[in-house]
């Protein structure tokens, strides 16, 4: 069985603090607000938002994949920093047999924030690397992170 993985910094222009509490902790609730064209609803199914918690994303039909279960592995809130593994759902099962992502937000010199994400995979047999898919992976995931950004800009006083 292959293995890979990728990784990615996206530039913010807001403070990591407050792009980690919106894009990661409450992702769930603010997915559908600023991305409604890709995540149709969220929720925490077990826990409380920290380590161990389970929360399940629904997409719409743009994404090929109706929805992703995701537990929360990791949360360091001080250090802006959490590790999330797919459970359910998403190409587990049918491509990948164990899928998790690592984002850490820091603080950029000269104010903003940068995002290091470090996605790791491990395909079924059978199943080839497709760098068309880490592509589209990559955009996707800058994309709506972005948005997240956006909402930040356009509302100053959310997620301090």
């Amino acid at each position: 069985m292959a293995s890979g993985s990728w990784t990615l910094e996206i530039e913010f222009s807001v403070q990591a603090s407050r792009i980690f509490k919106a894009a990661v902790l409450d992702w769930h609730s603010l997915a559908p607000k600023v991305v409604p064209e890709f995540v149709v609803s969220g929720v925490v199914l077990e826990g409380e938002g920290g380590a161990g918690s389970v929360r399940q994303l629904n997409f719409s039909p743009a994404i090929p994949f109706g929805y992703v279960k995701e537990r929360l592995d990791f949360v360091d809130v001080d250090k802006l920093e959490c590790k999330q593994t797919l459970v359910e759902g998403g190409h587990i099962g049918s491509k990948l047999e164990t899928a998790s992502t690592h984002f850490k937000f820091e603080p950029k010199a000269g104010g903003g924030s940068v995002l290091k994400v470090v996605s790791t995979y491990k395909f079924l047999p059978g199943v080839e690397d497709n760098e068309g898919e880490i592509v589209k992976s990559k955009e996707t995931l800058t994309g709506i992170m972005k948005a997240a950004e956006g909402y930040l800009v356009a509302n100053p006083s959310a997620y301090p």
